[in-house]
């Protein structure tokens, strides 16, 4: 590619109409999305949901069955992968092991033909704070290390947009969230436009903008991590983004700021700004950090959910928290997260309860209701190859 062919600022990305279908089954349908110039934003849904389809097609690693992409305003769709300003970042590092770091950062500016390399390649690895190490060769980095190296080789081009595919999924725990913090960092110093995949609901929470849930091929919910965690508009978002309690029944009442729903026998309101339907069978729900466990009978106050008694049936720590499971009759099983304030949990396995909730915490889904339990449905587990070494060897040397 060409110097100067790569944008010094992010572009923004434009799918029209995007389908792709694969013998035996569509793995995205008529998908429309925008993605604006300078932002983070997160793909997130589970394996087979169609997210990794999506970052390929972009990259034009996959050719759409029907639809358009645009970067920048231009149409792509029909561009090679090397000459789209597009840059990729996967969970296997894809490094050279024969070459040193500064070597592995500098490569596609030498294939390219682009003007000081090395001291491009040094600027990259001070940004992501390895210069100091660019004499070393891949196996001599931790695995943190290594990724912000693959990152540093992305960067150098300076792409319009730059694609990660489940980066940190080779890491350890608190290496990840370093990292999580760290990539957003880098973002806002370099101002390209990020687009990340990912099935992990905190990495996506952490560092995007904007967040879109994808399931089926489809797009349920898209905003800001906030809103969509605390208003989901639909079960699956409800349960992939988190935990909900999520209880089924009839609209009683629909009146001033509020609608009554009748679960069990008992009266639970929702805000009906917080509800997507307000007549009829509905589905609301609240998370489980906002239950408060009661090993009284609490008394009855406006503006107050109440249900219970239940029984203790299962009592986990997590660290941070302690997770209940109480089973109320008529209603199922409940989970309440209690944050440790105390050592040792409140309640014990088999202990009567009751569990209360602000009506401002709850939420109503738009689903239909249907019999069963309310958790996210099984998607389809087929996945699709991601690129590999060889494909990344191959379009350098076709350019």
């Amino acid at each position: 590619m060409a110097a100067g062919t790569f944008a010094e600022a992010g572009a923004d990305l434009e799918l029209v109409g995007i389908t792709k279908r694969f013998p035996g089954f569509t793995a995205i349908e008529d998908l429309d999305l925008t993605i604006p110039a300078g932002s983070f934003f997160a793909l997130l849904g589970p394996s087979g949901c169609g997210k990794t389809t999506t970052l390929r097609l972009v990259a034009g690693l996959e050719q759409p069955t029907a639809g358009r992409i645009l970067i920048g305003g231009k149409d792509v769709t029909n561009v090679k992968p090397f000459k789209r300003p597009v840059n990729t970042v996967f969970q296997s590092y894809a490094l050279f092991p024969h070459m040193t770091v500064l070597e592995n950062v500098a490569f596609g500016l030498r294939r390219r033909r682009i003007g000081d390399p090395l001291g491009k390649a040094h600027e990259a690895l001070r940004l992501v704070e390895l210069d100091h190490l660019a004499s070393r060769k891949p196996q001599q980095l931790s695995g943190g290390q290594q990724q912000r190296v693959a990152l540093a080789r992305a960067v150098v081009n300076r792409p319009a947009l730059l694609l990660l595919d489940e980066p940190l999924g080779a890491l350890d725990l608190k290496l990840r969230r370093q990292m999580q913090l760290e990539l957003k960092t880098i973002q806002n110093e370099v101002g390209l436009t990020f687009l990340h995949v990912t099935h992990d609901q905190e990495e996506a929470m952490t560092m995007a903008d904007t967040v879109a849930v994808m399931n089926r091929g489809e797009i349920e919910q898209m905003g800001a991590p906030e809103e969509l965690y605390e208003l989901p508009k639909t079960a699956f978002v409800a349960n992939f983004l988190g935990q909900s309690n999520l209880f089924t029944g009839t609209v009683t009442s629909s009146s001033g700021a509020t609608i009554v729903v009748e679960v069990a026998g008992v009266k639970l309101e929702v805000p009906k700004e917080r509800a997507q339907r307000h007549a009829g069978e509905v589905t609301i729900g609240v998370r489980p950090e906002k239950l408060l466990l009661h090993t009284t009978a609490p008394k009855k106050a406006a503006g107050l959910n109440i249900l219970g008694p239940g029984r203790v049936t299962d009592v986990s720590f997590s660290g941070v928290s302690t997770q209940y499971q109480v089973v109320i009759p008529g209603v199922g099983p409940v989970s309440v997260f209690a944050q440790n304030m105390v050592f040792g949990p409140v309640v014990n396995e088999g202990a009567e309860v009751w569990v209360t909730w602000t009506v401002d915490h709850g939420f109503g889904l738009l689903d239909e209701p249907e019999p069963g339990p309310k958790f996210a449905s099984d998607t389809d587990t087929r996945t699709i190859a991601v690129q590999t070494r060889d494909e990344l060897l191959a379009e350098i040397e076709e350019a």
